[in-house]
């Protein structure tokens, strides 16, 4: 949230560059991937855990994800219509947040280690694991949303008396 009060809301829709997201994309890819993945684990949670081989259980480390040195292409893709307004995207990226957070409280005293789903490219995740990765995604995108701010032309304001 802090790095996006750093793209004014004139320019939330603006892409820096060519190829590039503009801050509006990319919380709306926050939103959407939080909320899939909130959806998948909240659904796995509620069927009896299935038991992973050992070797399946290892998968590449979250400062991988927040490092941003590797890039990837969103695994799914962007609804232009999704892209709204700066306060109202916001305010939806805090309502996901808010239901994730809601999550972990009502399955607070569960084992969720032996929930399991894969992941495109860091392989298996059990369910801490995958809340770790909304985390480090975010952190991964808030370093984007900074890139972005410093990129855009900036706006002068000029005060009359």
């Amino acid at each position: 949230m802090r790095a996006a009060d750093a793209v004014p809301a004139g320019q939330w829709k603006t892409r820096p560059a060519e190829g590039r997201w503009s801050a509006g994309e990319l919380v709306s890819h926050l939103s959407a991937i939080e909320r899939a993945i909130l959806s998948r684990t909240d659904r796995l949670v509620q069927k009896p855990p299935k038991s992973v081989p050992f070797f399946k259980r290892f998968h590449v480390p979250m400062m991988i994800v927040e490092a941003r040195v590797i890039r990837r292409k969103a695994p799914i893709p962007l609804e232009p219509q999704m892209v709204g307004e700066k306060e109202e995207m916001l305010a939806e990226l805090r309502g996901v947040r808010e239901r994730t957070l809601a999550f972990i409280e009502e399955t607070r005293g569960r084992d969720l280690s032996k929930y399991t789903m894969g992941h495109p490219f860091l392989g298996t995740l059990n369910a801490y694991e995958w809340l770790q990765f909304i985390a480090s995604h975010e952190i991964r995108h808030m370093k984007q949303m900074r890139e972005i701010a410093g990129t855009l032309p900036k706006t002068v304001i000029s005060l009359e008396k």
